[in-house]
This record gives C-alpha cells, structure tokens and sequence, in this order.
C-alpha cells in the first residue's frame, strides 16, 4: 500500500492519506480469513481472523455509542494482551474516540492519575486489576462506567460507577457499521511518558501515528513483512514499543501477532518462540538480559527460527549482542524513539552493518540532529542533544492540555528528546545518557550508558544502573547499582573486580568509585532505569537523607 511508504526510493517522501483511520487500516482491509491474532495463555492458545477480530470490535464500537460516549471522548484500556484489549483499541478508534492505554503493572495512584488528567470516561480493566485499584475508581470525577473484562468478586456496589462485564456486553451487541471520518491528525491515543522526573505527560497522537511508524519498523524487522511472518513481543500493550513497534504494524502489514497474557518469563519466552514459529520478535534488553542470566543456551533454543529480533529502550552491548547471535541464531536490530516521537534510529542488518556500539542511523522519513545548548549544530564527534526535524508524520500533536510542555518540548522547528548522543562521518549515532543524567566528574563529563554497558558485559553482572553522586573532590562521583547473575555472591573481591574491569576497559575516570549490590533495579513499566530512584538509594546509603 502506498501509505507504507517506499523505503528503496532514492529521495523518501511521505505518503498521508487525507482520510485515515488505524481500526480501518489494520483490519477492515485485510482478508477476513487470514490468521490476525494468537493468545497463547500457557496451557491452550486461541485463534483469531482478521475477520474476527474486525467483528469483535465493530461490537465494542457499539457498546461504547450505547454507553453514551461520542467522537472524541476518552477511554481508559487497562487490559494485558489479548483479543479484548486490541478489541477495544480498534472499536475506540473506528468510532472516532480516543484511547488511554494503561500498563497492567499500574497501582491505583497511576492509574486515578492518567484518567483524571485525560478525562477518560470508561475504564475497560482486566479483573486483577480492577480488585487493585477499585478503591481508587471513585476519585476519578466524570468516569461513567468500568467494564470488566473476566469475573471479578468484587461486589458491584464497591464502586460508585456502573460495573458492567465486557464478554457479555460485546457477545450482545450488534456490530456497528459506523467508521469515524478520521484524517491523519484526528486524535486516536494518548500515552503517558514514562515519567522518570515528574508526573507523566500525555503525549497525544493522531491516526499518522501508524503510518509514521511503518518506515522504521519496516526497515528494523528487515524488510517486513515477508512470507510466514508472525510477530511477538513481550513488551505490554499499554507501551508506545508494544503498540506500534508490533502490535499495530504487523496487523496493517497482514501478519498475525502473538499474544501472551500472562508474566514474562524466560522459559516461557522460549517456549512462544518455538511453538509459535515466531519470525519477527521485539524483545526489551532488560528482558533479554534475564534469558541470558538463567543460561538460556542453543540447545535450549534449538526450536527457535527467528528472521529477525529487534530491541530498543536502552543499549544493547556488544556482550549482549553477541549472546543472542549464538544462542537465539539471529542478528539483533536495535532501535531508538521516544513516546512523543518514536522509531526515528536503528538498524537493519538487512542493509548494512551497523558499527559496534553504535544506536545506527536515522530511519527513511525522518532528519536528525545534534544541537548545543544554543540550538547549533556539533561537530561529528562532538556530544549534543539528538533533536528530530519537526512537521513529520510520527510527531506527536501535543501534551495533553500542556501547551507549555509541549512549547518545551518542540521549539525553532525541532522536537528536543533531551538526550545525548554523538555522530560520526557515516552518520551512525551512539547514545551518550540523559542530558540530566551526564555526571561531571573532575571536569569529565560521563554518560552512565556506557558504563552500564561495561559493567554487563561481565560474566557475573545481570544488570547494572549508574548514577552521579556527590564528591568534594571531583564535584561528583559514579557510583553503580549491581543485580549479579543467579548463583553469585557479591563480595569486596567481586566489588574491585568490577572496578578493574570498567577501568581496565573505559577509563581511569569512568570507573565507579561506589559499587552497591542489589537484588533489583528500579525500572519503569516500559523497563528504563529509574535513576531518581537509584539516587534516593545512594542518599539514603551515605546517610544524607
């Protein structure tokens, strides 16, 4: 389809459709008799057409106008992935309204939080949530009614909204005939940052959001779609990288997508790859990570015929690089974006072979930058804020009712993603932190990416989160956060080991003069280091707080 967009034309241009609609895009042009979704629950998986799953959301569709919701209203959607959370994205969309998707790992503060602040009025839940934040249902002003998605014992007076149960809903409706008139910039979804400093930010997008997305998927999953393509990922579907790095793209692209309610695992990762003939995954690095900390092997993988695997959300390395090539059998594409504008860099193995360490390049359609604080370019070589060409497809239309955020946020023709990076001659970038999160040590400026990066290409390292701390000396010090691999014991030998090995490798002042042992890193729902976190453990530590 020409909305794909043409990814070997010489000079990439953008094709946007005036009208646009992503319910329309992803299954009603589709053969109803092809294969769309697989939900693999552990013991027994359930199939689903396109035509199915078009069916199952055209009755949504209608028990959302019956509900008295019109074009332009919210919807909160906290459900994990399966055929009633995709159902409700595409029945919201083809009626005009607009999603709020919601991680399931959300408590009731986060939740109250995003539904207040977008105005939702419906909160579609799975039950275990629901019995997690019921109690916090009654703070949110305006919301009509919660639909359950499973039998909860929660009685139905224990909210003071209507508790309504989505199967028998949706089994009684009629399907609706309506699709909305949306273009490209009718608003479709708002997704909440991941709010590493703050409250989070809705970052409202339009119908381009998906067609935006093609180019960089296209290119990251080597060429998609191609013959037997399924699609997979852990990643959940309340994340921009569940979304629309698989969920979304591979429905637009007729390829059927696989589904897994339940908790990762690295069994189970294994297990989906294998029965389900997975060619295309998107699997997070924290997630890989714990494949290869439980000695996830070939033989244990020996079923798995991937085509391509992508990651993206934090470096990779090359330690971790090179696990998944011998053990999984395929090279990995690493991709970079950002809630308000995402899949803008990455790789492809496919067309070139990206320089180690290195985030890649930008992909078709978009123009990236490196800007000093005064909005100037640097020079290759030279650290600067990766900034992205404002005024394409994949941008976000805005804050949510924050025009100063967004003010913030894209200014003089340039969405500002506050992050470092460099370039070089070929245009290859390589991520250097968070502006926020560079640590100035004896007038060395330090990004922790490239330390954590270090520190895991350790044998007995899982995971690692590098911070700045105070130092009267050096004005800061790094101090690092370690998860060790099953079956390690930490140790002051292990501790000086670590140290030599991040000297021995990096620099003498890149080494982190404080090393913490931990079971567990802070993360956010979308796997990212919480590093505000880590420095309230450092301050706590050193008995500063």
């Amino acid at each position: 389809m020409s909305w794909w967009q043409d990814l070997e034309a010489e000079n990439f241009e953008w094709t946007v459709p005036e009208q646009f609609n992503i319910a329309h895009a992803c299954v009603d042009v589709q053969n109803p008799d092809d294969l769309a979704l697989v939900v693999d629950t552990g013991g027994h998986w359930s199939r689903y057409t396109f035509g199915e799953v078009a069916t199952t959301s055209r009755k949504f569709a209608t028990v959302l106008a019956d509900l008295g919701l019109v074009s332009g209203d919210r919807v909160g959607v906290m459900v994990p992935q399966g055929i009633e959370v995709l159902a409700t994205h595409l029945g919201a969309f083809r009626s005009g309204m607009v999603t709020v998707p919601l991680s399931v790992k959300f408590g009731s503060d986060a939740v109250v939080h995003r539904m207040r602040d977008s105005g939702a009025k419906v909160l579609v839940v799975d039950k275990d949530c629901y019995e997690r934040v019921a109690d916090g249902i009654g703070e949110i002003p305006g919301i009509e009614a919660v639909i359950v998605v499973g039998k909860t014992d929660q009685p139905s007076d224990s909210t003071p909204v209507r508790l309504l149960d989505f199967h028998s809903l949706v089994d009684s409706a009629a399907e609706s005939a309506e699709l909305a008139a949306t273009g490209p910039d009718s608003h479709a979804i708002i997704i909440y940052t991941s709010g590493t400093t703050g409250n989070p930010k809705g970052a409202l997008h339009g119908h381009r959001i998906l067609l935006a997305h093609m180019p960089g998927m296209r290119t990251a999953f080597d060429n998609a779609p191609q013959r037997g393509d399924v699609f997979w990922t852990p990643a959940d579907w309340a994340w921009i990288g569940g979304l629309f790095d698989v969920l979304f793209p591979a429905l637009a692209l007729g390829c059927p997508v696989v589904a897994t309610p339940d908790k990762f695992t690295p069994a189970r990762a294994v297990e989906i790859l294998s029965r389900h003939k997975v060619t295309g995954a998107f699997i997070p690095p924290t997630a890989l990570k714990q494949m290869r900390s439980i000695g996830v092997d070939g033989t244990a993988a020996r079923g798995i015929r991937l085509r391509a695997l992508g990651t993206g959300g934090e470096a990779l390395g090359d330690a971790l690089q090179a696990w998944v090539a011998n053990t999984l059998g395929v090279a990995v594409n690493e991709f970079y974006g950002q809630t308000e504008m995402n899949l803008t860099i990455g790789t492809s193995r496919s067309k070139w072979t990206p320089v180690s360490g290195s985030m890649g390049r930008a992909f078709p359609g978009f123009d990236v930058t490196l800007l000093d604080p005064l909005g100037e370019p640097v020079a290759v070589g030279q650290v600067g804020e990766i900034c992205v060409k404002a005024g394409n497809p994949g941008q976000f239309l805005g804050y949510w009712n924050q025009p100063s955020k967004t003010d913030e946020k894209v200014y003089d023709g340039w969405i500002h993603t506050g992050d470092l990076g460099r370039t070089d001659e070929a245009g290859n970038f390589w991520y250097q932190g968070r502006a926020d999160d560079v640590i100035s040590s004896a007038g060395y400026r330090i990004g922790p990416g490239e330390i954590e990066e270090c520190l895991l290409s350790h044998d007995e390292v899982a995971m690692a989160g590098v911070i700045g701390v105070p130092d009267p000396l050096r004005g800061e010090a790094v101090h690092a956060f370690v998860v060790l691999s099953e079956g390690t014991n930490s140790s002051e030998e292990l501790r000086q080991e670590l140290q030599t090995h991040v000297k021995s490798r990096l620099a003498f002042y890149q080494y982190p003069r404080q090393i913490t042992f931990i079971d567990s890193l802070p993360l956010t729902t979308t796997g990212k280091i919480l590093r505000r976190e880590l420095r309230t453990l450092a301050t706590d530590a050193n008995g500063l707080g």
